[in-house]
């Protein structure tokens, strides 16, 4: 549910003060960050009116207002209709030419021109499953403080019967941007795959990301089924990658100086910003181009998606990881294992790979902070853990901690905040703790960030890259544009990138997900 929430009226109750100020924001990023407006207190008498009030990106919600779930349903509606070059164009669709019937084996009695193939414009999945009873329930996402239930409806991807494009005329790129993912391969292949079967003969990939587009000297690179048949078989990018890039005015110039048609752009939540950007330019300049994205990156850190291709096998090397540092440090006297995993905003890696492996004696993540020092810090669980057990294995997110450290204030090509190592700074702590204290430790610290990022993809994730890669160009030849191809509640979808870029998901401190993960490793609170 993203909305931004605020409250009006005159009262202030505990538990909605409380509802008000952590419920709402995890509904948007599972955090407890929230913009709330705190109502002052104010002596009345029971009962009180409720008077709480939602206010979404364009109409304000009034909960006394009886007609509130079709305001917000009528809202919702509108902000998840998927933009279209038709929209622009006044244009007439023409029969597909994606069709699987060749491929089958008609029996005497099967009409062969009847395929129930497609995906009607109309059809939609439903973004949530959960009814919620209370805000109180572990994880609950609620819109009002009753946790009313309001079905979120968006839109169903795959073929469309009718296209908005002339295959033989397509010329269609390919652009992968950001830092390396397990699975790029496998979405530019799939992509080129699924354009071939279409009947598009003119197919590139833009190399090194968006640079590819102005760096003299980067020249585009044909792509055909041939070409791209085994490039799954290996890890990174088959185009290469790069962060950062050209003013998006620029971009377009390329692209309609190459007279590009469709673009189909793979990266993570600056690169799907990017794409925006550039479809809105397109958008003014009334260009008959699709930009459509492919989430990539491991920290599956994108709004409203179960996850994001690479992410599974990114929680599967990271459990090779925690393993080595569990053996390690099961076979030294008072061994620590000291493992930092990716995760820039949130701790879904972390959390799933010590969920995973089952060794993990803590998990530190962004989204829940902690002490390393103190009675109740993470020193002095350690300290137990040694005594209890003889060893212990930890694992941190890079990004968390961070308010431990010493900022540097440098920034990457991307205009990512770059972190200073909180894994470094734990092996230093553990190492001066343990000295200051007279017993002996040996700790074995293990960063895999860069093995975890250019393997090959495992087979969830091959599965999940084909699907995401076909899907993105049935959007673009059903005319959308400014679309990412996703997964959501099981379900393959097409969302606005509108709605996707606003924040970073995180890791919900209240839900069952976080707290199964408590359960596995045992760990207290850290404050």
């Amino acid at each position: 549910m993203a909305a931004a929430f605020k409250t009006s009226g005159s009262f202030c109750s505990t538990q909605q003060h409380q509802w008000l100020q952590s419920t709402r924001d995890q509904i948007l990023h599972g955090s407890s960050h929230s913009n709330v407006k705190q109502c002052k207190s104010k002596k009345i008498k029971k009962p009180f009116p409720l008077c709480v009030k939602a206010t979404s990106s364009k109409v304000e919600l009034d909960f006394n207002d009886p007609s509130w779930k079709q305001k917000f349903q009528e809202d919702w509606e509108k902000r998840f209709n998927l933009p279209s070059i038709t929209d622009i164009y006044d244009l007439k669709p023409r029969p597909t030419t994606f069709s699987l019937k060749k491929n089958r084996t008609p029996t005497g009695d099967e009409n062969v021109d009847m395929w129930n193939g497609y995906v009607n414009n109309d059809d939609r999945a439903l973004l949530k499953v959960i009814k919620y009873s209370s805000p109180t329930s572990a994880g609950a996402e609620c819109i009002d403080p009753d946790c009313s239930w309001v079905e979120q409806w968006v839109h169903r991807a795959g073929p469309r019967k009718e296209i908005y494009y002339e295959p033989e005329e397509v010329k269609a790129a390919i652009v992968t941007c950001g830092g390396l993912c397990p699975g790029l391969n496998d979405v530019i292949r799939q992509i080129v795959f699924t354009l071939e079967t279409y009947g598009v003969k003119n197919i590139v990939g833009i190399p090194f990301g968006y640079r590819g587009f102005f760096e003299k000297g980067l020249k585009e690179i044909p792509l055909s089924r041939h070409l791209v048949e085994n490039i799954n078989l290996n890890g990174g990018s088959f185009l290469g990658v790069s962060r950062g890039g050209a003013k998006t005015s620029e971009i377009v110039d390329s692209i309609q100086a190459r007279r590009i048609d469709m673009l189909f752009v793979l990266g993570g939540n600056g690169t799907h910003a990017g794409a925006n950007a550039i479809h809105e330019e397109c958008r003014k300049r009334k260009l008959k181009v699709s930009v459509v994205a492919v989430p990539k990156t491991i920290d599956n850190d994108i709004l409203l998606m179960d996850k994001t291709f690479g992410f599974d096998t990114a929680v599967e090397e990271a459990q090779r990881a925690i393993n080595s540092a569990y053996i390690e440090a099961r076979s030294a006297y008072h061994g620590i294992g000291l493992v930092k995993l990716m995760g820039r905003s949130s701790g879904f890696i972390a959390m799933h790979a010590s969920l995973s492996s089952g060794q993990v004696d803590v998990c530190l993540i962004p989204e829940v902070p902690f002490t390393l020092d103190g009675e109740f810090g993470v020193l002095r669980h350690l300290e137990h853990l040694l005594k209890t057990k003889g060893f212990c294995v930890v694992c941190v997110a890079e990004a968390a901690g961070q308010d431990l450290l010493q900022k540097s204030g440098a920034t990457d090509a991307s205009g990512n905040v770059i972190f200073s190592d909180i894994g470094v700074h734990m092996q230093q702590k553990i190492k001066m703790h343990f000295k200051d204290i007279g017993v002996p430790a040996d700790v074995k610290y293990i960063d895999p960030t860069y093995m975890v990022r250019a393997c090959r993809a495992n087979a969830s994730d091959a599965i999940l890259c084909t699907v995401l890669g076909q899907n993105a160009v049935h959007g673009a030849f059903a005319g959308f544009s400014g679309i990412t191809s996703c997964i959501c509640n099981t379900h393959y979808v097409y969302l606005p990138i509108t709605e996707v870029v606003k924040a970073p998901k995180r890791v919900n401190p209240n839900s069952r997900m976080w707290h199964r993960c408590l359960t596995s490793t045992g760990q207290p609170d850290f404050h």
